[in-house]
């Protein structure tokens, strides 16, 4: 399952500091209806993330009826993005 979409990335002070995009409210229905086959605990769903030419893997994060997707440290600086930018990311989820 292969998704695109444009988010804002956001901080969020949550188990540790990070910076995230928001799953839209479509994708993360579609999401949701796969999610018993593919998360290895706790709603988390293992991913492919990619904004620009950095691809990454992590996983979705499930909050207030939507994914989160983490915006690593990696990706922050190859990609030159920081809180209040809005990209283009493409997640890949493997249904098994």
């Amino acid at each position: 399952m292969v998704m695109e979409f444009t988010g804002e990335i956001f901080y969020w002070r949550g188990p540790a500091p990070y910076l995230f995009v928001s799953v839209p409210e479509e994708a993360s229905r579609e999401i949701k209806s796969v999610s018993r086959e593919v998360t290895y605990g706790w709603g988390v769903i293992p991913v492919q993330a990619k904004i620009g030419k950095t691809t990454w893997t992590t996983s979705l994060f499930p909050k207030n009826g939507l994914y989160l997707v983490p915006i690593k440290m990696l990706v922050q600086k190859a990609e030159k993005v920081e809180v209040g930018d809005k990209v283009a990311i493409k997640i890949e989820i493997q249904l098994f």
